[in-house]
């Protein structure tokens, strides 16, 4: 699904975001992205989604070339991708519904479509009953759940959650981490960026511990070491 060889990124000289990196994740896995701020984990993301192109090495997803990718080529790749950040970026004049329909709609899918999916993909995240809310009338766990509602309406192989529980209380941490492991079980890959050693060592999913932009470990059944934090 995820394949990366021989995979670097420098800034300048003096500025390595990731260093020969090798590394694969297969469709279906759940692996958790953990290391010290500046050790790679961000430029990671940013060459996952095209945002960033390596300096050298190859990036492959879903056999997709994607290290050169070219910039018409882009929305495509990220269709196949959903994002999940910290900061939930939505727009304040809109709807939960409106929200989620905005991903689509700048997509040009046509309206039945939109009508369709998007009931689904705010049921999934348990936010039915409040489909005609606005962004300041929820919760910060339901603003979350907007944000993976709307990552989900391309039905993409992978979700890239970077912190998705970071601006969160451990309640509305812990419900957020039930419905990325729900979607998980549907088959999507999730690649997992977080600082929260608690979240990581529930999962007794994969860890890849990054530190210097290079992989000093990579456990199937991991814990989030204290060399990691």
């Amino acid at each position: 699904m995820i394949h990366l060889s021989s995979v670097s990124k420098q800034y300048s000289a003096d500025s390595v975001g990731l260093a020969d990196v090798d590394l694969s994740i297969e469709a279906g896995e759940f692996v958790s992205i953990v290391g010290q701020s500046g050790t790679g984990k961000t430029t990671l993301i940013k060459l996952l989604i095209a945002e960033e192109k390596p300096t050298s090495g190859t990036i492959e997803i879903g056999g997709w070339d994607i290290s050169r990718i070219r910039q018409a080529d882009i929305p495509l790749l990220r269709r196949q991708i959903g994002v999940i950040f910290q900061d939930f970026k939505l727009l304040s004049k809109k709807t939960v519904q409106e929200n989620v329909a905005f991903a689509l709609q700048v997509a040009g899918e046509p309206y039945k479509r939109i009508r369709d999916i998007v009931p689904r993909v705010v049921e999934i995240v348990g936010l039915k009953h409040k489909m005609d809310r606005y962004p300041h009338q929820l919760s910060g766990g339901e603003q979350q759940r907007v944000v993976i509602a709307r990552s989900l309406v391309h039905r993409p192989k992978i979700i890239v959650a970077d912190e998705p529980t970071g601006n969160l209380d451990s309640i509305n941490t812990e419900e957020i981490m039930e419905i990325l492991k729900k979607i998980n079980e549907f088959g999507t890959t999730i690649v997992l960026v977080t600082h929260n050693r608690d979240i990581v060592n529930q999962l007794r999913k994969r860890v890849v511990v990054l530190q210097d932009g290079k992989i000093i470990s990579d456990e199937r059944h991991g814990k989030y070491h204290l060399s990691a934090t």
